[in-house]
């Protein structure tokens, strides 16, 4: 009976040193984690002041964005901003990534649960490997527990690129909420200025024949070149800075109407200008030929060339409508 009991407690010694072995160690690799996640943040945090976007390699992917232990967000964008690549879609994308990084950064909610990076194809082309990526710009959210789903690549090419489109995707997926400031552009302010200035000195020069003044067919073509110029998105252009086209790298295609509602190319507001003024022109002839009295059959031309204009270049428009609000129900 003696031996037996001995036996006992010599099990029960063994398993109870086992289990406080399996405890110090659980214990040991935890705070392990704990320590290098508090290294990563620190890291994050100390890269993250000195600039809003974080640029990665592949190392720094693998061990920042990829490698558990994680408590924050990490948006990525993967580029190619060298300028051998000649993406200049890229090159307005970070710009709008910039805006929205820098308003995060300088925010009062500002914290270590989001982080902005950026990984430059010609810095981590492992990364694009990796990933299976073969286009760029692309968005992506890296959540703090478990791998990216579906949701977290930002449908670029239906959305756009534009900071507070990417402010409410971010909102979406982390439900942290940015409020996009936007750095004051005074090269309007200045190009206002030299335009009165320069119509101040005309009008000073002329001070003694100023007929021209009461002329309605001058007061009518400039109303019409400023109409031109607003819905035509001239203001856009010149605010957001957009190339004149895009050139695909991959089929050398080039594209000259954006297929995003959110953005547009210097072509396609050249573009929407003439068919703008087209159909003006059109209704012009019809007013022409209502209002005008002269031979039957020259009001008839002129009737039938503006109806021909407004009905061919308003369905132009409208094409180009429909091409870039995906979904409009009606042809």
């Amino acid at each position: 009976m003696a031996s037996r009991c001995k036996g006992c407690l010599h099990l029960l010694l063994k398993h109870s040193l086992f289990i406080l072995m399996m405890c110090a160690q659980f214990g040991g690799s935890q705070k392990k984690k704990e320590n290098m996640l508090a290294e990563k943040v620190e890291q994050l945090m100390e890269w993250s002041s000195r600039r809003s976007v974080i640029r990665m390699n592949g190392d720094k992917f693998r061990r920042f964005v990829k490698a558990p232990p994680r408590n924050y967000s990490i948006i990525v964008m993967f580029t190619a901003l060298q300028p051998q690549r000649q993406c200049s879609v890229c090159r307005q994308a970070n710009e709008e990534y910039e805006v929205l990084a820098n308003s995060w950064r300088y925010s009062s909610a500002f914290s270590n649960k989001l982080f902005f990076t950026v990984v430059d194809y010609d810095e981590g082309a492992d990364v694009f490997q990796q990933l299976n990526m073969n286009s760029a710009p692309t968005f992506m959210h890296f959540p703090q527990k478990g791998k990216p789903k579906r949701a977290d690549t930002f449908d670029l090419q239906r959305i756009g690129f534009a900071a507070e489109q990417l402010a409410k995707w971010i909102a979406d997926r982390t439900d942290v909420q940015i409020r996009v400031f936007r750095p004051p552009n005074y090269s309007g302010t200045i190009a206002l200025a030299l335009l009165v200035s320069l119509v101040g000195g005309l009008l000073y020069l002329r001070r003694n024949n100023l007929e021209f003044i009461y002329n309605k067919t001058g007061w009518a073509v400039a109303a019409l070149c400023v109409v031109f110029a607003m819905t035509s998105g001239q203001m856009w252009n010149h605010i957001r800075g957009p190339p004149y086209a895009h050139k695909n790298p991959q089929n050398g295609q080039v594209s000259y109407i954006h297929g995003s509602s959110q953005a547009q190319f210097v072509a396609e507001s050249h573009i929407i200008l003439l068919l703008n003024a087209a159909i003006t022109m059109g209704m012009v002839l019809l007013n022409e030929a209502a209002t005008s009295k002269g031979d039957a059959i020259s009001l008839r031309i002129i009737c039938l060339v503006g109806l021909g204009l407004v009905v061919f270049f308003f369905s132009l428009l409208l094409s180009i409508f429909r091409s870039k609000y995906h979904g409009y129900p009606y042809r």
